[in-house]
């Protein structure tokens, strides 16, 4: 049956309803991630960068030189306000403690919204932000952006297939170094902020901290208690991801954390930075593509690796620093971040037919999307969930040794009330939103 004059419905915050019209799209934080999201947004058709914002006055300055004629800021407030009704939709690339209140803002005005993961600082954020962008019907799109790739949409599929039967065990991973994995603790010294660079407005909704320079701004800050949420928050997204799509898991009913012994031993380090190494353990619900009534999900990074006969598994090659293995009842799927999954033992899949998902970008289908297109692939009312859940293990880690009970519809650890204070954040005079 062919429906006549059915009406063409804008997503909620897109102004214009010509097939040929623009997505009017500001950037807030322009450097690092937030230089690549600028050039993927960019790199869209039918997007008008209109706006820019930063902290730091240098990187406002470099983006400006590839957005000729984009308003410039330094105060992302003082953007909302000034752009009103002039844009459709951002996307927020700030350091982790500052994506909730800079996105609840754009979503309590209507503009779709592109966050970098892990969407939030704290599970209670996440909660509220993807209740809320839900409630107001916009787009929305999380920065896990391989999850649009060929690769991890292939692992998906091969799950959903049940191309290793059911799962019975899953391995994380990602054990790369990083220039975020700093010992600390907090350095005793302090300097006078360059000129170029806010730094009150850096610090936001933390606690105040004394500029010192390459220790926070530009690219340390996920070391920080304050600023970051740990390699596994970081990292955590992206690899979880397949798994978790593919698995249609819901929230894990406990979650566990081992952490290196001179972190745990050291007071100092512990009210301050993120360990270096760390394993984390969720339970989550059977359902009906895993073995058991439960499935154990295993988060290994640092100098921690999954087990040697999990790694066992794939003897020709050295293990991948960066993957997700699945362990199933007719054999495993190990998915090397950013390459794409492998069918084991190898001899028994060789004739098996893969799946062959059409390419996809992240940018431009968020964009398609706000445009009238289909669903993206990361919004929140998918992503929330698991990203609370990579946060879960967060407290783990700052709670470590202790297995935490979690009632995720009261957003309680019924077993350890103590725990229930990494919740969320006291933010600094000034700073609260909603």
């Amino acid at each position: 049956m062919t429906v006549v004059g059915a009406p063409f419905i804008l997503p909620a915050g897109l102004r214009a309803a010509s097939p040929n019209s623009k997505l009017s799209h500001a950037c807030i934080g322009v450097t690092g991630m937030g230089h690549g999201d600028l050039k993927n947004f960019q790199s869209h058709e039918r997007v008008q960068i209109v706006a820019l914002c930063d902290v730091d006055a240098k990187h406002l300055e470099a983006a400006a030189k590839n957005v000729p004629g984009a308003r410039l800021y330094t105060d992302w407030r003082e953007l909302f306000e000034k752009e009103g009704d002039k844009i459709d939709s951002v996307n927020v690339t700030t350091p982790d403690h500052m994506h909730f209140p800079i996105a609840y803002t754009a979503v309590q005005r209507g503009k779709n919204l592109y966050c970098q993961k892990p969407m939030c600082h704290d599970l209670a954020e996440v909660r509220k932000l993807s209740h809320a962008a839900i409630e107001k019907g916009i787009v929305t799109q999380l920065g896990t952006q391989f999850a649009s790739s060929i690769a991890d949409r292939m692992t998906v599929q091969l799950i959903r297939r049940g191309a290793i039967g059911r799962i019975k065990q899953v391995y994380l991973c990602s054990n790369r170094a990083a220039i975020s994995r700093l010992k600390g603790p907090r350095p005793t010294t302090s300097e006078e902020p360059p000129p170029h660079l806010k730094w009150d407005h850096w610090i936001g909704n933390a606690p105040m901290r004394p500029f010192v320079s390459d220790i926070y701004h530009p690219r340390k800050w996920r070391a920080w208690q304050d600023f970051g949420t740990s390699w596994c928050a970081d990292m955590g997204c992206h690899i979880l991801d397949g798994t978790w799509r593919g698995l249609n898991l819901k929230a894990p009913t406990t979650v566990v954390a081992e952490v290196e012994e001179s972190w745990k031993n050291t007071p100092e380090r512990r009210a301050d930075n993120w360990p270096q190494s760390e394993h984390v353990t969720w339970t989550f619900p059977g359902n009906a593509m895993t073995e058991g009534k439960e499935l154990t999900v295993e988060w290994f990074d640092g100098a921690m690796l999954p087990p040697k006969e999990a790694r066992a598994l794939n003897p020709t090659d050295t293990y991948p620093l960066e993957s997700a293995l699945l362990i199933g009842t007719e054999g495993a799927i190990l998915h090397e971040h950013q390459t794409g999954p492998r069918l084991l033992p190898k001899e028994k899949f060789q004739a098996y037919e893969r799946p062959k998902p059409l390419p996809r970008n992240h940018y431009h289908h968020y964009v398609d999307a706000c445009l009238g297109g289909e669903k993206t692939e990361s919004h929140f009312a998918q992503t929330a969930p698991m990203t609370e859940t990579i946060l879960l293990g967060t407290i783990a880690i700052r709670c470590p040794g202790q297995k935490l009970e979690w009632d995720a519809a009261a957003m309680k650890f019924p077993n350890c009330p103590e725990a229930e204070r990494y919740l969320k954040r006291t933010y600094r005079a000034g700073w609260q939103v909603g």
